[in-house]
């Protein structure tokens, strides 16, 4: 099992971090763009400029990526690690779309392996648009097995934790209200940031995915994120800009999941 997994940034940064993926899940909408498409974010290569390709980073924009095509679908909770940035393909051997690094937000980068063929992996990727997934080879890559599962019911307002497809805990939780819904798909838990300053949560667990509706999350790249919430009444109720608010002891069960493990949002 994966032993995580803390973001390797000095805590000013793990704050910072924190605070753009928390922006846009509070109680006011400002930070927050309307979305007519993603908005370039300084420091990611375009696709086609100057050949160069763009990161699949939760700040990037695959244009080229191949779409999830089946994402409901399980898996053997395989998860690999890239342990030097890594050319990602539209399909095994094809045309390379983007770079995989080995880090995100500070912290390795683990994704789901959803699919093989001889040496090469499909993963799901952090990028937008939603529901990105690319092709590795398997050379190189570190690979692992976790045992955990995430799924989040939208319409009941509810996220159950699986381990080894028994259920781990059960929790009613905040999601996307109806202008700023949270976003449905297969997805995974891309990092976790603990904030040495004050959040509204003491951990932030980023997924691979990006609100539909919002370009930016107080100045973020629109990430949605599982965290913690303060006020208990948000509950069971459609409040956020996309993140999914959980309680205390959800939050330190989620602490737990390691880095990769996939995220089902439905309902």
């Amino acid at each position: 099992m994966l032993h995580l997994r803390r973001a390797a940034l000095p805590a000013g940064g793990l704050a910072a971090a924190a605070l753009l993926l928390l922006g846009g899940c509070g109680g006011t909408a400002s930070g927050g763009t309307a979305s007519g498409g993603p908005v370039p974010v300084a420091g990611t290569a375009a696709a086609g400029t100057a050949g160069k390709v763009p990161e699949a980073t939760t700040y990037g924009t695959v244009p080229g990526a191949s779409k999830d095509v089946a994402p409901g679908d399980t898996t053997d909770g395989v998860v690999a690690h890239p342990e030097r940035s890594v050319p990602v393909y539209d399909h095994p051997g094809g045309r390379t779309v983007a770079t995989l690094p080995a880090e995100q937000l500070g912290g390795p980068t683990w994704v789901p392996v959803v699919e093989s063929s001889g040496g090469w992996r499909r993963v799901l990727l952090p990028s937008r648009p939603n529901g990105s997934s690319g092709w590795i080879s398997g050379s190189g890559l570190r690979t692992a097995h976790t045992p955990y599962t995430v799924r989040i019911d939208l319409a009941h307002r509810r996220l159950t934790l699986l381990r080894s497809a028994r259920t781990a805990g059960r929790w009613t939780v905040a999601v996307g209200g109806p202008k700023t819904p949270t976003p449905r798909g297969r997805t995974f838990l891309m990092a976790m940031l603990a904030p040495a300053k004050k959040t509204p949560s003491p951990i932030v667990l980023p997924l691979g995915t990006h609100s539909a509706t919002l370009d930016t999350f107080g100045g973020g790249p629109g990430t949605v994120a599982l965290h913690g919430w303060p006020d208990a009444s948000v509950f069971g109720k459609a409040v956020t800009h996309g993140c999914v608010r959980v309680p205390k002891d959800a939050l330190k069960a989620l602490s737990q999941v390691p880095l990769g493990s996939l995220v089902y949002i439905t309902g």
